[in-house]
């Protein structure tokens, strides 16, 4: 068996410290990672910043009296709560894209990411929505996006690496459902739906870290993290509110551990497979994580050290787990 994990999904909700645990993983030595952690040098994968271009495409249409695709208005949840499969699905194609290292030359960045979002919008049973905007819009929104879309692109092949030995990849995303719902959280919500539109192949490789936090501390992060000046940052976007309400409300994590058959796991289900994927916490409850939003050397030792300690547990959990599976 490997010393080392093939794939992490990385979940949680929004402004629980997902891309906080990612950056501190980041500065970790590398044999070090491997060692305390059972993680090599991370390839990351992640749906935020496809969740971003679509509502800037959004913001485009209505700023030339035209209809939004994507989003009720800017600050509202997904028209077609379908979406959340279409983020997968443009995951899934991430990934493969990762393995074999493809690479596309398309001369616009923004004209190839409209029709990725069209095609994995269809694998989540919905009607292609941009192939239908008028040629015409579509000429003066294109220019608009394609600075965004470029770098999306450029950074997407240069993360490629040369082997994937000792390489784990990382992948970021969050789930969950309006506020008060009752479990299990009806499909297209929640990760019971999206985890299982991953794709097979991900899914046989793939553990669970799941940082822990209540949604009103999700909201409250939310709120102190937000910055209207970077909104498509990785660390300081923030969600509005009427989505972190509708869409991430509550999260059906902790229900699907309760019912799964194999304690410690977590089913999903794909085309009539079950897989069963260990599911490791890291309780972020009482806020572990904002001050790695600061420059490196600004880190507390104290505080670094109550982080290292909580995703170490977690990962020694769940490596004991996939031990304990493949004996």
């Amino acid at each position: 068996m490997s010393e080392t994990f093939d794939i992490v999904l990385l979940l949680a909700l929004p402004a629980s410290g997902k891309s906080e645990v990612r950056r501190y993983l980041a500065n970790v030595p590398g044999a070090e990672l491997k060692k305390d952690f059972h993680i090599g040098d991370t390839l990351q994968l992640d749906d935020f910043p496809y969740v971003h271009m679509m509502r800037r495409t959004d913001d485009e249409l209505a700023k030339l009296g035209k209809e939004r695709i994507f989003f009720k208005s800017g600050d509202k949840p997904f028209i077609n709560p379908k979406d959340w499969g279409t983020l997968i699905h443009l995951l899934n194609e991430d990934y493969h894209d990762l393995m074999k290292k493809n690479v596309v030359n398309a001369a616009s960045a923004a004209e190839l990411l409209m029709k990725r979002i069209d095609a994995a919008g269809v694998k989540a049973k919905i009607e292609p929505r941009l192939a239908k905007v008028d040629a015409n819009v579509m000429a003066k929104i294109l220019p608009l996006l394609e600075k965004e879309a470029r770098a999306m692109l450029d950074e997407k092949h240069a993360a490629y690496p040369a082997s994937f030995e000792g390489k784990t990849i990382v992948v970021e995303a969050a789930r969950g459902g309006p506020d008060g719902s009752s479990m299990p959280l009806k499909a297209p919500f929640g990760y019971e739906y999206s985890l299982g539109e991953f794709d097979p192949e991900i899914l046989k490789k793939a553990v669970i870290l799941y940082v822990w936090v209540t949604p009103e501390e999700s909201r409250r992060k939310n709120n102190a993290r937000a910055n209207p000046n970077d909104p498509g940052s990785i660390l300081h976007h923030g969600v509005p509110m009427d989505v972190m309400l509708n869409d991430y409300g509550c999260d059906d994590m902790e229900w699907l551990e309760k019912h799964s058959d194999v304690p410690g796991t977590i089913t999903v289900k794909n085309a009539g497979v079950q897989y069963r994927l260990p599911i490791g916490r890291f309780d972020n409850r009482v806020d572990k994580t904002s001050f790695l939003r600061a420059p490196k050397p600004e880190w507390p030792a104290a505080q670094v050290q109550a982080v290292r300690d909580g995703i170490k547990s977690a990962t020694d959990k769940l490596y004991s787990m996939l031990t304990s599976a493949r004996k």
